[in-house]
């Protein structure tokens, strides 16, 4: 069992992204010690990129802010270096395949293993086509986590079949985002990915309630919660820690029926 999967084995997991560099990397440091120590199981890192397909307008500007500010891949890898010395939970990279190649696949994932990255997300990378990355991720314990949107329908399965890490279900069609309500029939993807698989699903895009956690983690093994926790970077900038430590509690509490 990975590292990633063990964290899901004491009760439902709550998953906190946080875009790297936004506003600066001082911060993004306080925010993921803050987040772990009020109950975040693990931590999704996204490395910024010019062009994040898969962002709705709040992560879209972490991006342009954070690059404006300097961030780079080797800033954030001396990022995650500088937490490995007292944060313990698994953390996971959430980047768009061009990062990675223009990095140079091999030397991105050996820089993953050497800082303790344990999974990297790659929304834009088509499951058919996961082959380009997935033996590179293999040789350096790199859980390629694999994405489960609603227009997936026949090919759940076969996505699950080969799950690694857990399985990120996109709760809603577009782009990530909060919502006010999320109407996708989840639980019936959930039972499809369950009967083929013993890897852990999560569920992601849209979640910013305590409300909307709850809800979700009584279909699914986790929760992600991304935007909504950047809104609180964007609107407190480097004070953003503290408010975000309070909101994972609160988020945490809701998915464990506290």
């Amino acid at each position: 069992m990975s590292k990633i999967q063990n964290a899901f084995a004491k009760g439902k997991a709550f998953i906190a992204f946080i875009t790297c560099g936004d506003p600066n990397l001082e911060t993004t440091a306080a925010a993921v010690r803050v987040a772990v120590e009020n109950g975040a199981d693990i931590i999704e890192l996204g490395i910024p990129f010019s062009d994040p397909t898969a962002e709705g307008p709040v992560i879209q500007g972490a991006n342009l802010r954070a690059l404006k500010g300097g961030a780079t891949t080797d800033k954030i890898f001396a990022l995650v270096k500088e937490l490995r010395k007292d944060v313990s939970v698994p953390m996971v990279f959430m980047t768009y395949a061009n990062v990675v190649f223009s990095y140079g696949a091999e030397r991105f994932m050996a820089a993953c293993q050497d800082v303790g990255i344990d999974g990297i997300i790659l929304p834009d990378l088509p499951f058919e086509e996961k082959e380009e990355f997935s033996p590179i991720c293999r040789k350096y314990g790199v859980d390629l986590i694999s994405l489960i949107a609603p227009t997936s329908e026949n090919r759940i399965a076969m996505i699950a079949k080969e799950a690694e890490g857990f399985l990120y279900i996109v709760s809603s069609l577009g782009v990530t985002g909060t919502r006010s309500e999320i109407t996708t029939d989840l639980a019936s993807i959930v039972a499809i990915v369950r009967q083929n698989t013993d890897v852990p699903c999560a569920i992601g895009f849209g979640i910013s309630t305590p409300e909307q956690a709850k809800e979700m983690a009584d279909i699914a093994d986790g929760v992600i919660v991304g935007s909504a926790i950047v809104k609180l970077l964007e609107k407190y900038g480097e004070n953003a820690p503290k408010y975000i430590g309070e909101f994972v509690k609160s988020m945490q509490e809701a998915i464990r029926g506290m």
